[in-house]
């Protein structure tokens, strides 16, 4: 436990931002500072959309590298007469937003309507798995609302398909995949399959889902910010623990290209340590020339392939990180989670919460990021 980054969490528990979060900062290769407040220093949370990053654009690079996909393949491989098919869109342009897919549609709530058991534990596998199917034909019928490679709007939707296309091209499921490359890599991050709940043996809980920091009390979730009147009334009911907080994850069995990892923050901010060593030639997953194309912004834009980068004046990152050449990359998830590297300076900043524990519109931590990674950059010096 390092005391002053303890603090820090200290005071976003006080003030209102979260009931319980970790940080972990990795430097030079090693991790220099780790702390917990509201639970334990080993104990998973849910990352939300780390997934992206963590999961999806990794298991991309991996198969990049193998040569079985790649930035231009086409997302007609798999969806053939879709919207997107139709449009030309690539894998690329999934990877990056630009895919012309709206940001979000809550594709739950039809499953939820049409096949009411997803809501018990002892759902059927088979059921889950076919719902699994249902979500992801929905997806690949979304109308677009630009054409592919016109204009970045970050979309669930997307990462969702993407997630799907790539465990397809890998041949295994996705949670599978991403099992695979992740001890490659050194770092323990999972996801919570719904049907094998308390029988996975790679389970970093060992079944005690209970433990986990909550972050909602019923399901469906409440809507969002913005996500009001977007589906018909459903019954709520009161949320299992150790569940994903996304409700589109969450009938998909728990496993999705957009959301479903879980994981402690010293492992989020091992996987920014990997990736640096992946840019100097470490060679695990994929060569330093595809990661470069990942972790840089394509053109008119912030983010690159999956990866988001520091930019503008209210950065989650803060003034301070990622500014000097060659910049930094990362990632925000919304249960209150995010990754930032500092390439300059070797500084990997896992920074994980359940801000949305006390609802959904609590957006306290939009205020906290930024001057959390200043505080951290000053604490080491690195100012």
């Amino acid at each position: 436990m390092t005391p002053w980054l303890r603090a820090l969490l200290e005071d976003g528990v006080r003030d209102g931002v979260f009931p319980a979060a970790q940080a972990s900062v990795f430097h030079d290769g090693a991790e220099v500072a780790r702390a917990s407040v509201g639970a334990g220093e080993r104990t998973p949370f849910d990352l939300a959309s780390l997934t992206k990053i963590v999961c999806t654009a990794t298991a991309f690079l991996a198969l990049w590298a193998e040569g079985k996909v790649g930035p231009s393949t086409p997302v007609a491989r798999w969806i053939d007469g879709s919207p997107l098919a139709r449009n030309g869109a690539t894998l690329g342009d999934l990877l990056a937003h630009r895919s012309g897919l709206p940001a979000w549609a809550p594709f739950f709530a039809v499953v939820l309507h049409t096949v009411p058991e997803l809501r018990r534990v002892d759902c059927p596998p088979a059921t889950r798995l076919g719902v699994r199917s249902e979500v992801r034909d929905a997806a690949a019928r979304t109308p677009l609302e630009s054409a592919p490679g016109t204009r970045t709007l970050y979309s669930d939707v997307g990462f969702l398909l993407a997630g799907e296309m790539l465990a397809e091209a890998a041949g295994a499921p996705l949670d599978a995949v991403h099992a695979r490359l992740s001890e490659r890599l050194g770092v323990e991050t999972h996801f919570h399959r719904l049907s094998t709940r308390g029988t996975d043996a790679r389970d970093p809980c060992q079944g005690r889902w209970e433990d986990l920091p909550p972050t909602g009390v019923l399901r469906p979730r409440p809507p969002a910010p913005g996500q009001e009147n977007r589906w018909e009334s459903l019954a709520s009911e009161p949320s299992r623990p150790g569940e994903v907080d996304d409700d589109n994850a969450w009938v998909m069995d728990g496993v999705s290209g957009h959301a479903g990892l879980f994981g402690t923050a010293t492992e989020v901010a091992r996987f920014g340590q990997r990736v640096l060593e992946e840019l100097d030639g470490a060679g695990r997953l994929a060569p330093p020339a595809l990661w470069e194309r990942a972790v840089s912004p394509v053109p008119g834009s912030a983010r690159g392939l999956g990866f988001d980068t520091p930019s503008g004046e209210s950065s989650s990152a803060g003034s301070l990180l990622g500014r000097m050449p060659p910049g930094g990359f990362g990632h925000l998830g919304f249960t209150g989670t995010s990754l930032w590297v500092d390439r300059a300076r070797r500084l990997s900043v896992a920074l994980l919460s359940n801000r949305t524990a006390t609802g959904r519109d609590n957006l306290r931590i939009q205020e906290l990021r930024p001057a959390f990674h200043d505080s951290v950059l000053q604490a080491l010096g690195l100012g």
